[in-house]
């Protein structure tokens, strides 16, 4: 989603379209979640590192992401 074009979105009234852009944008930040968690595992981060930094428990994030 272009910024003119997420600008366009948030200013609307429809509500089937603010839904749909935090659907979005949950999802976009899933994503970017999943990739810093892999970054830090790689650069040797504990669990606990990465949960405090997620603000979430050792065992909420090693559950999710945990191999």
């Amino acid at each position: 989603m272009e910024r003119g074009e997420l600008a366009r979105t948030l200013a609307s009234h429809d509500p089937a379209v603010g839904l749909r852009a935090v659907g979005a944008l949950h999802r976009l930040a899933e994503q970017v979640e999943a990739a810093a968690v892999t970054r830090a595992r790689q650069q040797g981060w504990s669990w606990e590192q990465i949960g405090d930094a997620l603000g979430v428990s050792r065992q909420s994030v090693h559950s999710k992401y945990g191999r």
